[in-house]
């Protein structure tokens, strides 16, 4: 019972390999595209112009019976280019074909002849299972390699013939081969094709991780900066009625409305930075996070008032930097200052990294409806070395722009240099429509 339910199982998934007409087609080649095609049908032709003439001269068969079987020989080659499996079908059946009507002629005339594969034959059915091995699964292969020697062994070993060349062991030793050929061929290439998707999604997974982190510090900057002011407006909310001598209870009204609008706004501003800063938002944040920025969480954020102190860094570090400002420099919101400072910070940086020998120039524009921060480098006088870094400097300032609703330009020089530029605008998105490079061709390329 066990046997006969193993049987079954098994001819099911033989029917289900072998008894499909399903186009599998084969893939242009890399460097010369339609090179394979051209090859299989080349050899195709010349099975064909083979076969013919050795089926009818030296079989003994007639011309309009070898012209089908060689035919079918030639025909089951391009197809498997298309559909292998048919393909495989088409070669086995003009094999058998021209066996049987071979060893009807040599049991009548009496002389010898290769049997049960011709030679034509053999090259044929060769290039069908070398394309199914290289496109079917290695069961299929090996299915059809299976029912290829069966069939060898019962039309040369058990039927058999009379005084023939017999060709049956060398055919199903070089069909072995070129399916174990064929085999490797394929699997050589679906581990190379797993590999480029794998290292893809390496890749895309560090840009994913970057970006949560950059997000993070700067969830954690403007909570810094927001939460102060909101805080400071709940206190002076809490003791301006103090400061007055017998308040209205109106004023004392409007002042507690002020402070418990500041406090739910702040509530609600830590919840939409926590879910900013959390890689699944909709998990809670376990307490005691550690930071991934390499800052202390409760640093005092750096602005513009700190540039200098950055630049003479950089210096110390081999760069050569000049800064120019243009416009009357005034205060601006901490949010621009703290991402103008961090632009520039990114900026140069990515000079030193990727601009070996190279100088810098930061140009600092105030605008009347916000700041514009520009930072060029010249030429790198030599080779950078290999970055070990993620290389995602750019989403850390695009972030950053983006949430000022401002406008960043990426791209490099015609003297062989590159350009950041960046508008943060002072007032929101009211007036980010005006950024003079709003319209700006971004490149992403450092």
């Amino acid at each position: 019972m066990l046997g006969g339910n193993l049987v079954r199982r098994w001819l099911g998934a033989l029917r289900e390999d072998l008894w499909t007409a399903r186009p599998d087609p084969l893939p242009p080649s890399t460097w010369l595209r339609w090179l394979p095609h051209g090859i299989v049908c080349l050899a195709a032709f010349g099975v064909f112009i083979g076969g013919l003439p050795q089926l009818h001269e030296n079989g003994g068969l007639g011309f309009g019976f070898a012209l089908l079987i060689s035919a079918g020989q030639c025909g089951a080659m391009v197809l498997a280019l298309w559909r292998p499996v048919p393909a495989w079908w088409l070669s086995m059946a003009a094999m058998l074909v021209g066996a049987v009507a071979v060893r009807a002629v040599m049991v009548v005339d009496g002389y010898s002849f290769t049997w049960p594969w011709t030679a034509a034959g053999i090259i044929g059915h060769l290039f069908v299972l070398l394309l199914l091995a290289l496109r079917a699964r290695t069961r299929v292969s090996a299915e059809a390699l299976s029912l290829t020697v069966l069939t060898t062994y019962v039309v040369q070993g058990l039927v058999g013939a009379q005084e023939y060349q017999p060709t049956g062991v060398v055919a199903v030793v070089l069909f072995a081969v070129v399916v174990l050929l064929g085999m490797a061929l394929r699997g050589r290439r679906e581990a190379r094709a797993e590999l480029a998707q794998q290292t893809s999604l390496t890749a895309e997974e560090r840009a994913r991780r970057t970006l949560l982190e950059e997000r993070s510090r700067i969830a954690r900057e403007l909570h810094d900066v927001v939460a102060h002011h909101m805080s400071v407006i709940s206190i002076q909310a809490q003791v301006a009625p103090h400061l007055v001598e017998n308040p209205p209870d109106e004023l004392k009204e409007n002042l507690a409305g002020i402070r418990q609008n500041a406090l739910e706004a702040l509530t609600e501003l830590r919840r939409v930075l926590g879910v900013l800063r959390s890689e699944h938002p909709d998990a809670p944040e376990a307490p005691g996070t550690a930071d991934t920025t390499g800052t202390a969480p409760h640093a005092p954020q750096p602005t513009l008032d700190r540039l200098d102190a950055l630049v003479e860094n950089t210096r110390a570090a081999g760069l050569t930097v000049t800064t120019e400002v243009s416009g009357t420099p005034r205060p601006l919101p901490p949010g621009v200052e703290l991402s103008a400072y961090r632009i520039v910070q990114e900026a140069l940086s990515n000079v030193l990294r990727h601009a070996p020998g190279a100088s810098a120039r930061v140009h600092l524009t105030y605008l009347p409806i916000g700041l514009r921060v520009d930072v060029f480098n010249t030429r790198p006088v030599r080779t950078p070395p290999p970055s070990q870094g993620a290389g995602h400097g750019l989403l850390g300032m695009r972030e950053r722009v983006a949430m000022l609703d401002g406008h960043l330009t990426a791209h490099p020089l015609p003297d062989g240099g590159f350009q950041v530029g960046a508008f943060l605008p002072s007032d929101g998105p009211a007036h980010s429509a005006h950024d003079p490079a709003h319209h700006a061709h971004e490149d992403d390329t450092p």
